[in-house]
């Protein structure tokens, strides 16, 4: 790092606005500052750095190797500035802070109620931000430290997060109402061999559509799938209209009234587990009390 110079905070402001927009005119823009100063400024910072941070020619702005690991940490700092800054009002309020939760949907049908209850009668100070997010988004957003808490479908995280088996439960059939089968004459899913499935997206869930496959083949056939889905309600909708029939985690038909009928599936080994998800090196204080509910 070259001497004579300081690093001040707007240099990495200037520097993400650059990186995230990969155009000198609309970073400056939203910056409200002229283009030639932005220029200046990332000059500068490249000269205090001793790196090139951009590839720059007429047409196009893309950032180098070292620029793109220094967006990535810088999106973490700030993510983790701001928070902190955040939880020093609220701790000033009296509260014992804020906790970013990111889930499935099966988890607020499950987990996550008793786990807000329990922390509620517990430690009524602490506050709580709830984002249902798919199990990528929430892999992505613990990195950055925008989540405290995930509940995901997972079995492989990086190893600077920490999985921990929370819920397990059955799968079960959704069928329209109007569909021949019911308890009483379902035995095995080979029954729906030839149905047209709704499922979950294998991008909102690769475990949980592996699994799904699973169930299906043990039994001898391949599911036709033919509509996909990352939200419960549209899959309900779609077996709902006759389209086809889904495979669900047993505690998501809690909730929903709609034209189906659910019927757990019998005699098979595969299970539907939840995970909590969190960074091991996390330092949101109020996670810690979250933990011990868990």
């Amino acid at each position: 790092m070259r001497r004579g110079y300081q690093f001040e905070l707007r240099h990495f402001s200037y520097f993400l606005a650059v990186a995230e927009e990969l155009h000198f005119r609309k970073a400056a823009e939203r910056l409200c500052i002229s283009q030639p100063g932005l220029s200046r400024q990332i000059k500068q910072m490249e000269e205090i750095l001793d790196v090139e941070l951009f590839i720059r020619d007429k047409r196009n702005v893309s950032l180098t190797v070292a620029g793109a690991y220094l967006k990535n940490e810088m999106e973490n700092i700030f993510n983790l500035l701001e928070f902190t800054l955040k939880q020093t009002k609220l701790v000033q309020k009296g509260s014992l802070g804020e906790v970013r939760i990111g889930f499935l949907g099966s988890a607020m049908q499950s987990v996550l109620p008793d786990l807000l209850i329990k922390s509620n009668e517990h430690m009524p100070q602490l506050q709580f931000i709830l984002k249902e997010l798919s199990n990528s988004a929430q892999l992505d957003a613990l990195e950055k430290n925008q989540l405290d808490l995930g509940f995901v479908r997972l079995t492989r995280v990086p190893p600077n997060l920490q999985l921990k088996p929370v819920y397990t439960e059955t799968f079960s059939l959704v069928l329209p109402q109007s569909h021949m089968l019911d308890l009483k004459s379902f035995t095995t899913i080979a029954q729906v061999a030839t149905e047209h499935f709704i499922l979950f997206s294998s991008d909102y869930s690769s475990l949980y559509y592996d699994k799904i496959m699973s169930i299906c083949e043990d039994k001898g056939f391949t599911p036709k799938v033919t509509h996909k889905s990352v939200h419960a309600h549209t899959i309900f909708k779609l077996v709902e209209s006759g389209i086809g029939v889904a495979i669900i985690p047993t505690s998501l038909q809690k909730g929903f009234t709609m034209g189906v009928k659910f019927i757990e599936i019998p005699n098979i080994p595969q299970r539907a587990v939840l995970y909590a998800l969190w960074k091991k090196d996390n330092r949101n204080p109020a996670l810690q009390h979250i933990l011990e509910f868990l």
